[in-house]
């Protein structure tokens, strides 16, 4: 009796990447529910400097916006909110992420959200050769060049984290 090969699931981000005809390698990780990008990291054996969160918030005038950013940094909300040209923003709370994005936490992306939201890349990103980001559901992550994402996500890039 032959094994059928299982089929990878391609995610939204997954197919937009294609269409933009973006090269990209997928690594995935077995994930029930959330964990939190480091242990995502451990678990790939991943440099944590590769691999960046998407956080979505919301600003002042009710838009939303999506931060990428390290997964050990934390947003700056004011310089978040100087990026994207609002006075201020709040994270979205997790209740409204799925609503809001069409991801689960822990499988958000930049890249094929319900709407085309704003998106900032935080600058760091620009000094590497590639980055990790989620794929677009949980135990799915995406590895692809900065740039790239950028196009796909029509991101911009601004400083965005907080300082030590």
């Amino acid at each position: 009796m032959s094994k059928k090969k299982e089929k990878e699931i391609k995610t939204n981000a997954m197919r937009i990447l294609e269409k933009h005809k973006i090269s990209y390698i997928v690594h995935t990780y077995t994930c029930d529910e959330f964990i939190d990008g480091v242990s995502i990291a451990d678990e790939l054996g991943q440099p944590h400097e590769l691999v960046y969160k998407s956080l979505v918030a919301v600003g002042k005038s009710k838009e939303h916006y999506v931060f990428v950013i390290p997964i050990e940094n934390e947003l700056d909300l004011k310089a978040a909110a100087r990026a994207v040209g609002e006075k201020s923003i709040e994270m979205l709370p997790l209740k409204d992420l799925t609503n809001v994005t069409g991801y689960v936490r822990g499988g958000c992306t930049a890249i094929g959200m319900k709407k085309d939201f704003p998106v900032v890349i935080d600058t760091s990103a620009k000094s590497l050769d590639i980055m990790i980001v989620s794929g677009g559901r949980r135990g799915s992550q995406i590895e692809l060049k900065p740039e790239d994402l950028a196009k796909a996500a029509k991101a911009t890039f601004a400083d965005v984290t907080v300082k030590e």
